[in-house]
Parts: structure tokens; sequence; C-alpha cells
């Protein structure tokens, strides 16, 4: 067993798990659709997301929860690229 390895898990599994499981309800369902809709891909979510905000007509509630999902998805971005991770792995069986 590794340095660090309990169980199968790593220390780094435990830190991203718990991350993953502190996400609000919406960060975590962004990462369950980005997965099941955009193959994984941040870049395909955000360019759908803009396009969407660029649209017309358009529903004004929409337009700030978009926004609100595109700075989710950043912060989300950045720490899966800081880590190297999929935070959907840790999602456990969530569905969207």
């Amino acid at each position: 067993m590794k340095l660090g390895q309990i169980a199968g898990t790593t220390v780094a599994d435990d830190v991203h798990t718990k991350y993953y499981q502190g996400l609000s309800q919406e960060e975590k369902m962004l990462v369950i659709l980005r997965d099941e809709l955009y193959d994984g891909s941040w870049d395909k979510m955000t360019r759908d997301l803009k396009d969407r905000l660029t649209g017309k007509p358009y529903i004004f509630k929409l337009v700030h929860r978009i926004e609100e999902d595109l700075a989710r998805i950043e912060k989300l971005q950045s720490y899966e690229t800081k880590y190297k991770v999929n935070l959907a792995d840790y999602a456990e069986g969530e569905e969207a």
C-alpha cells in the first residue's frame, strides 16, 4: 500500500470528495450536466451558455441564472485544472 493510501482511496481522493460534497446543488448539477450533455467539456458548456445569453428573446431571470452558472463553471473548471481531476468522479451515483 502506498503512503497516504487507505482502503483503496488516496488522501487526494478524500480531499476531492470533501470538496465535491461541499459544492452547492447548482454546482453539483453543472458537473453532472457537463458530463452528460457536453462530453465532459467545460468549454462546450460555457460556449453554449454564452450563446444562449446573446440570443433574443430571453427571459431576464434566465439571464441571471446563466451568468451565475458561468461563474460557477469558472470556479469548478479552475479546481479541476489545478488538481487534474474530474469532479464527476466524486458524484457517487448522483444524477441530473
